[in-house]
């Protein structure tokens, strides 16, 4: 993988951990999404209304551009782990802080797994 492709792929992990953040944001703020098909347009309506949510929306859209430019020009079977590594981790120290979420022992021993993973399969 190319030091550029390495760049990218951290970009789209980045762009798509802030975005499920704003995301979840949005949903609770909006009173999550309704459950029977008569409560789903108001939902979505509710959403939509979502400063936070729309700009997640938006981010996630970018995130996969970036991603788009990372496959047309990277090994797949490198990126893609790295992606979904990376974006792993950050979610769940993003939840962590962001929505005070627990974080046990055994989900620090699972996050150091996975970053040697990515140690592993990015480096050199």
């Amino acid at each position: 993988m190319t030091t550029n492709g390495l760049y990218l792929v951290i970009l789209s992990a980045v762009l798509t951990v802030t975005a499920n953040i704003l995301l979840r944001i949005g949903v609770v703020r909006a009173g999550g999404l309704g459950g029977n098909a008569d409560e789903l347009l108001n939902s979505l309506l509710r959403l939509v209304s979502q400063p936070l949510f729309d700009i997640g929306f938006i981010l996630y859209g970018l995130a996969s551009l970036v991603w788009f430019r990372v496959i047309s020009t990277e090994p797949l079977n490198i990126a893609y782990p790295l992606l979904v590594s990376m974006t792993f981790v950050l979610v769940t120290l993003g939840a962590t802080v962001v929505f005070k979420e627990s974080m046990t022992f055994r989900h620090f021993v699972g996050l150091a797994v996975v970053l040697t993973g990515i140690v592993l399969i990015g480096g050199k």
